[in-house]
């Protein structure tokens, strides 16, 4: 047991990692491609983002916080494919501009949002780049139309073998290590990163963060079960209906009624639930049935 330590690939541990000031300006600068002494302060916010209306959808952010006060940013890691993760990770970031805007606020006040997504999954199938990024540029040329928004893809499975020189690339081999040796080594790049393992280490000694890191790893390891069984059962109730439409309609209807399973459980929200079937809160419930 002395040699457990947590991956930062968990969503536990990553924002673990993330309450620490020094981990938090290393990452970023790594993740942006600015030097950390630009980096003046960050602090951590609250990761609920505001609902207009009560029927509107509720935005949980993994990791949320201001960058030298003028700049909101999002770090969000997710494990498994989500088909929807461009419109996702931008209802997010729009979520973050939005909430900006009140009584007396001027739109040129308006701080930069800037979304950093690592998945653990091959999503840009146009590049084989592992980091890609994101703005609202014109469609014959390249002008940028605001700087205001900005969105980071880092997918891990396309981490190359030959390092690139990068900050971010040792970051990245750092989020995909599975073993202190490699964590130890990784530690030598950078003060940041020495200071990124020492954390998790210290949080992976913690006895009860440890109940809560393997808590959410199960639920992680359940919901990815639960998404592949339904998949084929809407698959198997679709042949049988010996239709094209049938398969279509028992897959939906597999993935609707172990997304109602997983929330019942406790596993995930309603709300995660019906963003992963991409539908709002009130229509998912009156598909499964937890409505009534």
């Amino acid at each position: 047991m002395d040699d457990f330590i947590m991956s930062p690939k968990v969503d536990f541990a990553f924002k673990e990692l993330m309450r620490d000031a020094t981990v938090r300006k290393g990452f970023l600068s790594a993740v942006l491609n600015i030097r950390p002494e630009d980096i003046k302060e960050t602090v951590l916010l609250n990761t609920n983002l505001s609902k207009l209306h009560e029927d509107e959808k509720q935005g949980i952010l993994d990791v949320r916080l201001t960058m030298n006060n003028d700049t909101e940013i999002d770090i969000e890691i997710n494990l498994a494919y989500m088909r929807a993760w461009a419109d996702r990770s931008t209802f997010y970031v729009s979520k973050m501009l939005v909430e900006q805007v009140g009584i007396n606020k001027r739109y040129s006040n308006i701080k930069k949002c800037i979304g950093i997504n690592i998945l653990d999954f091959d999503y840009i199938k146009a590049t084989k780049r592992f980091h890609t990024v994101y703005h609202i540029r014109e469609d014959t040329e390249p002008i940028k139309y605001t700087d205001i928004f900005e969105i980071h893809i880092v997918e891990l499975p396309k981490l190359p073998q030959t390092d690139d020189g990068t900050d971010l690339y040792d970051w990245i081999r750092f989020i995909k290590a599975d073993n202190k040796g490699e964590f130890e080594m990784l530690a030598q790049q950078s003060q940041y990163l020495k200071t990124a393992f020492e954390k998790l280490e210290e949080i992976s000694a913690d006895q009860e963060k440890r109940l809560e890191y393997t808590a959410r790893q199960k639920a992680l390891y359940d919901y990815n079960t639960y998404m592949e069984e339904s998949y084929e059962r809407g698959v198997e109730e679709g042949i049988e209906k010996g239709i094209e439409k049938g398969i279509e309609k028992g897959i939906e209807k597999g993935i609707l009624t172990t997304l109602a399973d997983l929330v019942k459980n406790g596993i995930i929200t309603v709300v995660q639930a019906a963003s992963q079937a991409q539908m709002t809160v009130d229509e998912f419930k009156n598909k499964t049935g937890l409505a009534v």
